[in-house]
C-alpha cells in the first residue's frame, strides 16, 4: 500500500533510538500516523514540529499497518509562533483539538482546507484569534455539532437581534424571544455570525459559546474524555490580552 498527499504535522514523538512517531492531517488521507525512520535526527528532528506543512509518501505492507512516512518540508510555521506566547498557545489548541476530535484515516478536506487557512495566519494577532474562533465553529459543523445561526428558534427566521444562541440545541434567539430565560442562554456576538469588527471581547463571548458545545456536546460523543488542555490555556491567555486592552482605554 502506497499513497503521496501534503500535510499539516500535528504531533511527532520519538520511537526507539532515531525514529519518530507522527500524527498528520492531509485532505485527502485524513489524520494520519506513521513512522519516520531518523525522525529523531539532527537533520529530520527540526522539521517535525507541529504546524509544520509537509510533503509525505507512505507506504505499508498492508492497508491497516502503522506504516512509514518519508518527508520532505514544504514551510515551518515555527517562526511565527516563536516568542509569540499566544500564537504558540492557539496553534497547540489547534493541533489538540484536530488529534482529540477527528477519527483515524477519514476524510475531511474542507476542513483541511480551513486549517491550512488558519495556520498560514499564525503571528498575524489582530487576524489571528477571530479567524481561531471560525475554525471552532467549522470543526463544530464537519463534526456533526454545527450552530445554526440563521433566524430566531423561538420567534422564527424573521426576528431580529439575535442575541443569544440556545446551549442544549446550539439555535439562535432573538433578545425578545429570549425574554426572562435569557440568563440561561449562550452569548451570541456579532462576530460569531461575521458581523461587526470583532473586538477581543467579543470573540471571548464567541470562544465561551463554541467552548461549551465542544464540552458538553462533541466531548460526551468522543467517550467523555475531557478536552484538551491546550483549547483552555489559549483562550484564558487571548482573555488575558483582552481584559489588558480594556483596562488600558
Amino acid at each position: 500500500m502506497e499513497w503521496r498527499d501534503q500535510g499539516i504535522l500535528l504531533s511527532a514523538r520519538g520511537h526507539g533510538e532515531s525514529a519518530a512517531i507522527i500524527e498528520v492531517l492531509t485532505p485527502a488521507h485524513g489524520r494520519h500516523a506513521g513512522v519516520v525512520r531518523g525522525g529523531a535526527s539532527r537533520r529530520l528532528a527540526p522539521v517535525l514540529q507541529p504546524g509544520a506543512q509537509l510533503d509525505l509518501a507512505w507506504r505499508a505492507r498492508l492497508e491497516e499497518h502503522l506504516g512509514a512516512f518519508t518527508v520532505e518540508p514544504v514551510r515551518s510555521r515555527a517562526a511565527a509562533s516563536l516568542g509569540d506566547r499566544l500564537a504558540l498557545a492557539g496553534l497547540n489548541a489547534v493541533t489538540a483539538l484536530l488529534l482529540f476530535g477527528l477519527p483515524e484515516r477519514e476524510a475531511h478536506p474542507t476542513l483541511y482546507r480551513r486549517t491550512e487557512a488558519l495556520l498560514d495566519l499564525l503571528g498575524q494577532g489582530e487576524v489571528w484569534p477571530l479567524a481561531y474562533l471560525q475554525w471552532e465553529l467549522a470543526l463544530l459543523e464537519e463534526l456533526g455539532f454545527g450552530l445554526d445561526l440563521s433566524g430566531c428558534a423561538v420567534m422564527g427566521p424573521a426576528a431580529n437581534d439575535l442575541s443569544y444562541v440556545s446551549p442544549r440545541s446550539g439555535r439562535a434567539v432573538s433578545r425578545a424571544g429570549a425574554g426572562e430565560w435569557a440568563d440561561r442562554l449562550l452569548p451570541l456576538p456579532p462576530c460569531l455570525m461575521g458581523q461587526g469588527g470583532a473586538p477581543d471581547a467579543e470573540i471571548v463571548d464567541g470562544l465561551r459559546t463554541t467552548g461549551h458545545f465542544l464540552h458538553t456536546h462533541l466531548a460526551p460523543e468522543l467517550g467523555d474524555r475531557p478536552l484538551p488542555e491546550a483549547r483552555q490555556r489559549f483562550v484564558d491567555r487571548f482573555a488575558a490580552r483582552a481584559a489588558r486592552s480594556h483596562a488600558a482605554r
